[in-house]
Parts: structure tokens; C-alpha cells; sequence
């Protein structure tokens, strides 16, 4: 993927890119934005291997790593914040966005009881459940949640999600190198962590039992 992007893919085009692509996919859930990141990450673990350095040792990738993990992270806060604004600014501008695209429409369907339970984890979990960010996020303009319930949250997920994909490119290009494979590997594992988060988000409410 980065190799069709020629200079692009060098830093600093690539946080541009990065960035971008994040921000985006709020609204365009079908963009590529988690594979981006981690084959950014994946390509600067694979520099970092072949000089010799760890991200501990090597200020080089440590700041490589720490510069995309932070444009992916502020860009994930942003996007949530405009989809939480427009949805804040009319109900029917969301009803619209859910039904034109068949993925959000099933994903509503599938956090529905989620959303209705509320709680600054489902902000967090949603970020990694397929397209859950969008529906979370909109979700939370139409409920006109305040912005000191939603955004501290957001910050949390969009560092979490941040943070988690970074690593496995990172440690996905350290240990197999920078390929097709490697990648794949790590956005399994991405996918595994949303599959996850939407088994706990669609998990039935525990209720206390009543005695008598």
C-alpha cells in the first residue's frame, strides 16, 4: 500500500495522509484508515529493525511512532467532535447519513442496545467495533449528551485505538517485516480487538435478582 504512494508514504506526508484518512472515515466508514495506520507503523517498525534500534533505545522511531499514534489520535477526536456537531445541529441530517450506507444502517441496528444504555465505555469500545465510531458519535449529537460527557471520552478511545494499532504495525514490521503478510497480521489482530468490543457492547444488561 505505501509503496504506491512514493514520497508520500516518508514522513511528514504520511501523518498528513494519516491524519486525513482518519478524520474522514467518521463520515466515509468504508475508508482504509485502520490499515493506513498500521502499515505506516508496520513500515517504520521495519526501519527501526533494519538500523538496529528499538522504540526505547532509538529516538528516531520512538518519535516516528509517537508522531503517528498522535495524528491518528487527534484525528479520530476531531472527526468524532464534526459528526457529534452536525448530528447536535439536526436529527434528520443523521437519519439521513445512517440510511444511505448499508454499513451504518446494520451497525445501528447492532448498537442499538448499546447506545441506549449509554456510558463513556461504549464511547471507548465503539471505536474499534466496525463503523461503530460513526454511529456512537452521531449517536451522541441527537441525543445532545454535553460535550463534557462525550469528548472526554472520545480523547480515551481515539488514544486506546491510536496506541493499539501503532503497536501492531510496529511489532508486526519488527518481527516479519514490512509485507503484505505482516500487515494482514496486524489488522487481524485490529479486527479481533472490534470483534471483541462488539461481543461486550451487545452483551444482555445483567440485572440484580429480587428476592421474595
Amino acid at each position: 500500500m505505501l509503496e504506491s504512494l512514493g514520497a508520500l508514504a516518508d514522513p511528514p506526508w504520511i501523518y498528513l495522509i494519516v491524519g486525513l484518512c482518519v478524520l474522514l472515515d467518521v463520515f466515509v466508514p468504508f475508508l482504509p484508515s485502520g490499515v493506513l495506520l498500521i502499515a505506516a507503523a508496520t513500515a517504520a517498525g521495519t526501519r527501526s529493525a533494519a538500523a538496529g534500534v528499538s522504540p526505547v533505545r532509538g529516538d528516531s522511531g520512538l518519535m516516528d511512532l509517537l508522531a503517528l499514534a498522535l495524528c491518528a489520535a487527534t484525528a479520530s477526536v476531531l472527526g468524532d467532535l464534526a459528526a457529534y456537531r452536525v448530528a447536535w445541529r439536526g436529527g434528520d441530517r443523521f437519519d439521513r447519513a445512517i440510511a444511505r450506507s448499508r454499513r451504518l444502517t446494520a451497525a445501528q441496528e447492532r448498537l442499538g442496545t448499546a447506545l441506549t444504555r449509554g456510558g463513556g465505555t461504549i464511547v471507548v469500545l465503539a471505536r474499534f467495533a466496525p463503523a461503530g465510531r460513526s454511529v456512537v458519535s452521531l449517536g451522541a449529537g441527537v441525543a445532545h449528551r454535553t460535550v463534557r460527557e462525550f469528548l472526554p471520552w472520545s480523547m480515551v478511545a481515539g488514544v486506546a485505538w491510536a496506541a493499539y494499532s501503532v503497536a501492531l504495525g510496529y511489532f508486526g514490521g519488527h518481527l516479519l517485516g514490512a509485507t503484505w503478510f505482516s500487515t494482514a497480521v496486524s489488522f487481524l489482530a485490529l479486527v479481533a480487538a472490534g470483534s471483541a468490543a462488539l461481543y461486550v457492547m451487545r452483551r444482555p444488561e445483567r440485572r440484580p435478582a429480587h428476592s421474595g
